[in-house]
């Protein structure tokens, strides 16, 4: 059973095919058959090495990146200095801009940099 079809089925389709073209032109059908169904094979093996390929050196470059990126791990801050920062009251006060997220003072009705009317706290 090939892809659905049956033993009468297989039959009936190769007479009509042997009746279109005929008992000369069928080994030359077949050949050619072949043929395409090689080179799509060999299409097709080519593209999974040519994808296997982009894809080893997107993992060297990661790794790369990676090992750049952890050279910064090193600094001259310690873990209290980056919680100092995090912790840290934010010098004014003021009313961030749904939009595009610009901190505009406290008593503006609209955002300096996109214009939009920007929520009251009242």
């Amino acid at each position: 059973m090939i892809a659905g079809l049956g033993v009468p089925e297989i039959a009936i389709i190769l007479i009509i095919v042997l009746i279109i073209f005929g008992p000369k032109n069928l080994p030359k059908l077949g050949k050619s058959l072949g043929q395409t169904v090689k080179n799509v094979r060999e299409g097709m093996e080519s593209d999974e090495e040519q994808l296997e390929g982009e894809v080893a050196s997107a993992a060297q470059d990661l790794d790369a990146d990676i090992e750049e990126t952890s050279d910064y791990g090193s600094s001259d801050y310690s873990s209290a200095d980056f919680v100092e920062a995090v912790t840290k009251e934010p010098e004014s006060e003021g009313v961030f801009c749904t939009k595009c997220g610009t901190n505009n003072p406290a008593d503006s009705a609209f955002c300096s940099k996109c214009g939009a009317e920007l929520a009251s706290n009242n």
